[in-house]
């Protein structure tokens, strides 16, 4: 079991710069069992921040890419037919609440509510989840944690999480750093100098500003870094940002024109 566990461990420490105490309250939190909810946009540091977390507790870490075409077969767990007969298989939530891992539902909205479901007797005082197939009540392991995320400015009336949902968790909210913290993460991950770094937050931050205005998001510190790396490599700054801030985040002529002159701004 130590071989498959072995797996979803966070091997090297994860580069996270935090932004205020929420190291502290997600310590705090998996030493009081609580669930917790990621809430911010894409590409801000959440999937990271659990990485980070998981090697400094020096647990498992088990990450679902939450969908629209996700069942509960697929978290939970189902039969497989082999040549040894009929086997049950546990699914990664499953899996984590077995063996003591951090479950991480990755943006949980994707999947449909009727899958989202399954997970409330795990987050409350029960911590158990029902393999109502294989006749099981799974109760879960004393290092089981439950983390889910999920981007709020894409939420709409039909597509968010229930307040029988929310209200089991603890909530941490995220957002893109201020712009010195976020010049120092572009640095160390892209491997640019400041000034070069200082420049590409500073067009997103322009950016971002039109998000509401034309733009569905904004550019995201993940963006930044992708650009940085580009130049790290050799590519002139205005192709790098062309090609990793500007062409990914709209297709309208007029948006791409005002975001091309921003970093024409700066380059």
């Amino acid at each position: 079991m130590t071989d498959m566990l072995d797996q979803y461990r966070v091997a090297e420490e994860p580069y996270y710069r935090p932004v205020a105490d929420e190291v502290a309250l997600y310590e705090a939190a998996y030493a009081a069992k609580m669930p917790v909810m990621l809430k911010g946009p894409t590409g801000c540091g959440k999937t990271r921040f659990v990485e980070h977390m998981a090697w400094r507790l020096g647990k498992p870490l088990v990450t679902v890419a939450c969908n629209e075409d996700m069942t509960a077969s697929d978290i939970v767990g189902r039969f497989l037919l082999d040549a040894e007969g009929t086997r049950w298989q546990d699914g990664p939530l499953a899996f984590a609440a077995r063996h003591g891992a951090i479950c991480y539902l990755d943006e949980i909205v994707e999947a449909r509510q009727d899958t989202t479901v399954v997970i409330h007797p795990l987050t409350d005082n029960r911590r158990a989840l029902p393999l109502e197939k294989k006749g099981e009540i799974l109760r879960a392991h004393e290092d089981f944690h439950l983390v889910i995320s999920y981007n709020p400015g894409y939420q709409s009336l039909m597509k968010d999480l229930k307040q029988s949902t929310k209200q089991r968790f603890g909530a941490l909210d995220f957002s893109y750093p201020e712009h010195a913290t976020e010049v120092e993460i572009v640095t160390h991950e892209a491997g640019i100098d400041a000034t070069e770094a200082g420049k590409l937050v500073s067009i997103a931050e322009r950016a971002r500003n039109l998000k509401g205005h034309g733009l569905d998001e904004g550019i995201s510190t993940r963006m930044l870094i992708h650009a940085g790396s580009l130049m790290a490599r050799g590519i002139e700054a205005p192709a790098a940002c062309r090609m990793a801030l500007v062409r990914p985040i709209t297709d309208d002529p007029d948006m791409r024109d005002a975001l091309d002159a921003a970093v024409a701004t700066y380059f």
